[in-house]
């Protein structure tokens, strides 16, 4: 049986609270006007019962408030990040400052 629960899936970029999972969502539109492909990214705390690392690319559900900041649920792992992009650097936490630099 399927509910009608809102369901995203994202990128985890960080994991350094207890059972908790910080998932960036992408998405990416086209401009009314311009025609121009826009893409936006937003940030969710996900309750994580599973266990997700950095990099992996997760399913979150929509859930009743958990904390102040927490609404969603990890459902399950799409696919995991391989070992060489983690030994390599290539999944790292994302800071704000970062973003607004580039």
């Amino acid at each position: 049986m399927t509910n009608n629960r809102r369901r995203l899936v994202g990128v985890v970029t960080g994991t350094k609270m207890t059972k908790t999972a910080k998932v960036r969502v992408d998405r990416s539109y086209r401009h009314p006007l311009y025609g121009k492909v826009v893409r936006r990214s937003r940030q969710f705390l996900a309750h994580d019962e599973i266990g997700c690392h950095p990099g992996d690319r997760v399913t979150i559900v929509e859930s009743r408030p958990i904390s102040k900041l927490k609404r969603w649920v990890v459902e399950n792992v799409i696919a995991r990040a391989s070992e060489s992009e983690i030994a390599a650097g290539e999944v790292v936490e994302e800071s704000p400052l970062a973003e607004a630099e580039a």
